[in-house]
């Protein structure tokens, strides 16, 4: 399988509000830059779209690194999130529908498609990369105001 790494990021502006999302995909030294724009929607969402797009644009199943400064998508996989909430019927521990149940179902789908490691970055920081995502995503904000 071919591996792939992946930066992702996403940003509202209010939460909610008009959102954007960024990704960067790599393959053998090629870069290649999208993003995207939502009128109305949280950074949650925003954050879970990145990671989604990025995923999709994939032909074949990969080797995946994908790195995102978002506690809660990468959390959703390396704490199993998502197995507990599939056991429960997409139910949180409060017994309440799971956020985002639609992206992370989407995501769910990706992670059984590829071999996905899932990397916590530091947001804001020195990573080049997760710097450009977060550009991406605020500038299709931007882009649309």
């Amino acid at each position: 399988m071919k591996e792939v790494t992946i930066y992702t990021d996403g940003a509202c502006s209010g939460n909610p509000g008009p959102g954007g999302w960024g990704a960067i995909l790599e393959f053998r030294g090629i870069e290649k830059e999208i993003s995207g724009y939502v009128p109305n929607t949280t950074n949650q969402r925003m954050e879970l779209t990145a990671a989604l797009k990025a995923l999709e644009l994939l032909k074949e199943p990969c080797f995946v690194q994908l790195h995102s400064d978002s506690a809660y998508l990468i959390r959703g996989f390396n704490e199993n999130w998502l197995g507990k909430w599939e056991q429960n019927g997409w139910k949180n521990s409060k017994k309440e529908p799971v956020s985002n149940e639609d992206l992370w179902k989407a995501l769910l789908e990706q992670n059984r498609r590829h071999k996905i490691t899932w990397i916590k970055v530091k947001g804001h920081s020195d990573n080049p990369l997760n710097n450009r995502c977060d550009a991406l995503a605020t500038g299709e904000i931007k882009k649309h105001r």
